[in-house]
């Protein structure tokens, strides 16, 4: 490799040159703020702005303007952006908001003003804003209802004021205009007690009230007398049992549908729920019970009485012993306990509830035991055992004696279950799940043999392997039948479901099938989607096709497939809408110019269509099959002499000049800069040079959040997008800095010890001056040996132009990084209409 004293210019044209960037890249910036989705959404975080910026268009509907020292809000603020819809105010030092300071918004239906200081609040503050739905005032130092001029607000959805200084509860009388308001909280408050009146000024019976975190120390009785509310949430508000016992036993005639009362994990003073605490209950009209992170009851202890009434009650993050007794003649219908320390189903002590409709038991770590079964629960439609780590012998015959009107059965996520074959006659049984979960006898004798009324099957990644041709015997119902990441005896499918008349749905994904024999589907007359994506299939013989004349989707992704035939074309299903032949290995070659032409004319029909790339010739590998040229086909043979001949000499050439092809194509690279990037078309949004040790930090950090979340970005990454059987050099100037707007470089203690990282930093610093332009983002990670990094990039003193990013291992740090991240990437990004359609669409 050439030293660096013969192949960078002096330092001081260096200088010069960055100089000149910077100017440029002065001149094209019309706003300072991040264009999220133009014309449509603006991010104008942490500018230091004083206002709104001239820039920004009057179409703008979503307006970021926190972290901003805006300070006054004054009459007609917003009047330049009277399409708003969105406004977010965060953190941007107001103190005052004077009258009609909103005017002119008639669209916005988000206001958020979280962690501003408000002190002064004109009477018409908020006037001319009758669209607004949702007012966001967390930690905007309120101390009184009655001095927040909101009364006019009647479209008014949603009211937020936790985390303020209120330390009453007294409703001004506006609130009875705001007739639509479903969500009011004022957690985390100053509001220690409740009087009979405060909350009379409430209209509407469907709201949700929050008074969580409020050291609320009283609760007058009749307080909430003749209340109809949604949901009351009260966690973290009592400072001991005795508090939340006379609290809770003074808001009888209480009408709420939903109740939820706990503490959260860093916050414990209450303690144990015993019976005597949840017997105030009974003087309450309630719907729904939630207890959230609390200890519940002792084993030996008998669930209140007071929740006979009550139709669901659901447990959170509550420790409950399995001994916990239940009473008789409950009309709990719903009951559920997640992550809840079980280490067994108590089927023995709930077979009390005979009531009882839907069982939710999941997400205890520790539940391993299901040997006893439930007796007597008639009612019984919904059982979900799901996310545990069960270990047990499931027998149909005991489970559905128990539950003989069980419909749902949940069981996936947890670590081996065996069925047993014997039936005691056909269940009720309609949707069965097991996905996840390790099952022992599936596939090699009919387990599912009584379930007659099956209709929904999840068996996917059970790690079954199909033997038996009689496994799905017994299911004449069946539907949906969901079993990727299995097997099948030799890798074949066979006659394995020709008892599945009725089958509707089939998934056979990613189960290494090499061969589907022509009578496999014969029976499946009904099938309207089938997946058989992830195999190892070459193609499905055409007349396999005749028996499914309903099929509507076939995905046959990621298979093996070169082309299909003219018979294959000509036997495809009429009913048709739907397929997906992409990440197939594509034969691009004249020999199967029928399937070309018709891939061309069928968009409407193929989905995926820019993952179907050729495979082969090697010419043309990873090249879109779409853009296959079809009249190359036509080409005479002397033409194609001509063409061999003037291949062969060069490639003679090439063979002679392989030895220099570094030094030459470095030199190329370095004083033909612009010319190269002009003839190659930009692809990524940045080129990512970083050392292989640091990749799962890339996928996570970088590669996700960047490709996955809006706005969306498009990243060069080696392992990913540079091209097989090309050589490294070749791959990271060509697929990557001449692809890309501009280049990331991750550094770390590996990257400045990786020689090919160092080639890479070389290139990108020389490739920017060439270019005219300052398009590298420097970004350090955590723990970087300083005097390294120093030595490593000194020349960068002169590009004062280039992004220099830290990156630390804190939640706070991650989204301040993100965020610069995303504005260094958007400068100078030029959005396709595919790009701005998928953005509006999932914005």
């Amino acid at each position: 490799m050439p030293g660096k004293g013969g192949i960078f210019l002096p330092a001081c044209i260096t200088f010069s040159l960055a100089m000149v960037f910077e100017v440029n890249l002065k001149t094209r910036s019309f706003s300072p703020c991040l264009e999220v989705v133009p014309g449509h959404s603006y991010r104008c975080m942490e500018l230091n702005l004083t206002r709104i910026p001239s820039g920004i268009p009057n179409t703008t509907q979503t307006l970021d303007l926190s972290f901003n020292p805006l300070k006054i809000l004054h009459a007609n603020y917003f009047s330049a952006v009277f399409a708003l819809r969105f406004l977010d105010l965060t953190r941007c030092h107001l103190w005052k908001i004077e009258d009609n300071a909103f005017t002119g918004l008639n669209s916005l239906s988000v206001l958020v003003l979280t962690g501003n200081p408000l002190q002064i609040l004109g009477p018409r503050a908020f006037h001319n804003l009758p669209s607004l739905q949702k007012f966001v005032a967390v930690e905007a130092n309120l101390f009184s209802l009655a001095a927040l001029p909101i009364g006019h607000l009647t479209s008014l959805q949603e009211l937020n004021l936790r985390h303020n200084h209120i330390d009453s509860l007294k409703l001004p009388g506006y609130f009875s205009h705001l007739i639509f308001l479903q969500h009011l909280s004022f957690q985390l408050n100053e509001i220690s007690s409740v009087s009979v009146g405060d909350l009379d000024a409430l209209a509407t019976r469907n709201l949700t009230l929050v008074l969580s975190r409020n050291e609320i120390k009283s609760i007058e009785r009749n307080a909430f007398a003749g209340l109809h509310l949604q949901q009351l949430v009260l966690r973290g508000c009592f400072e001991d049992s005795a508090v939340m016992q006379a609290s809770i036993r003074n808001m009888s005639g209480l009408h709420v549908n939903s109740l939820l009362l706990g503490e959260y994990r860093d916050i414990t003073r209450v303690g144990t729920v015993d019976k005597t605490l949840l017997d105030v209950l009974c003087d309450l009209h309630l719907q729904e019970f939630t207890i959230i992170e609390m200890d519940f009851l002792e084993s030996t202890s008998t669930l209140s009485a007071c929740l006979n009434n009550i139709s669901m009650v659901r447990v959170i993050h509550t420790y409950v012993s399995e001994d916990l007794k239940y009473p008789n003649n409950s009309n709990i219908s719903q009951l559920e306990f997640k992550n809840c320390g079980l280490d067994a189903v108590p089927a023995k002590h709930l077979s009390s509830l005979t009531k009882l409709r839907v069982l939710r038991i999941t997400r205890n770590k520790d539940l391993r035991y299901f040997k006893q079964y439930f007796r007597g629960l008639h009612n019984l439609e919904t059982l979900d055992l799901s996310v545990n780590r069960l270990v047990t012998h499931l027998s149909w015959v005991d489970l559905l004696e128990g539950a003989p009107n069980l419909k749902h059965l949940n069981l996936s996520f947890n670590t081996e279950i065996k069925l047993e074959i014997e039936c005691s006659g056909p269940g009720k049984l309609e949707y069965l799940d097991f996905q996840r979960t390790a099952l022992v006898s599936p596939g090699i004798v009919p387990s599912f043999f009584c379930l007659h009324h099956l209709l929904y099957l999840d068996i996917s990644y059970t790690g079954t392997t199909v033997i038996a041709q009689c496994s799905f015997c017994g299911l004449h119902s069946l539907r949906v039948l969901k079993m990727a990441g299995n097997g099948f005896a030799n890798n074949q499918l066979v006659d394995n479901f020709r008892n599945l008349t009725k089958l509707h749905f089939l998934d056979i994904s990613n189960c290494q099938l090499k061969h589907i024999s022509l009578s496999s589907l014969t029976a499946l007359r009904e099938l309207r989607v089938l997946n058989i994506s992830h195999n190892k299939l070459l193609g499905l013989h055409p007349e396999t096709y005749v028996h499914t004349p309903l099929l509507t989707t076939l995905d046959f992704h990621n298979n093996q497939l070169a082309a299909l035939t003219e018979e294959d074309l000509k036997n495809l299903p009429a009913s048709l809408k739907h397929l997906d032949l992409s990440e197939n290995l594509f034969d691009c070659s004249c020999d199967h110019a029928g399937f070309l032409r018709w891939v061309k004319n069928s968009s409407s029909l193929l989905r995926n269509v820019p993952k179907m790339l050729c495979y082969s010739p090697s010419d043309l590998k990873n090249v879109q099959v779409m853009d296959f040229a079809l009249a190359s086909c036509a080409i005479n043979t002397t033409t194609v002499a001509v063409s061999v001949t003037v291949v062969l000499v060069l490639i003679v050439i090439l063979i002679l000049c392989y030895k220099y092809y570094f030094y030459l194509y470095y030199v190329m690279v370095l004083f033909m800069g612009n010319r190269f990037s002009d003839e190659k078309e930009t692809v990524y949004d940045a080129f990512v040079i970083f050392s292989s040790k640091d990749q799962e930090w890339v996928k996570q950090e970088l590669q996700q959040p960047l490709e996955e979340e809006l706005p969306y970005f498009r990243l060069c990454l080696f392992y990913r997008d540079f091209i097989p059987g090309v050589s490294i050099i070749t791959n990271i100037i060509k697929e990557g800095f001449q692809t890309s707007r501009k280049v990331i470089a991750v550094v770390s203690d590996h990257f400045l010890e990786s020689r090919w990282c160092n080639f890479e930093l070389e290139v990108a610093q020389s490739w920017q001056l060439v270019e005219s332009k300052a398009s590298l983002v420097l970004v350090v990670l955590q723990g970087v040996d300083k005097a390294a990094l120093h030595r490593k990039l000194g020349l960068f003193r002169y590009l004062r132009r280039n992004t220099f990013l830290t990156w630390k291992d804190r939640d706070f740090s991650r989204h301040v990084f993100l965020r610069q991240l995303r504005s260094a990437l958007l400068e100078g990004k030029m959005w396709t209409e595919d790009e701005l359609r998928l953005m509006s669409k999932n914005g």
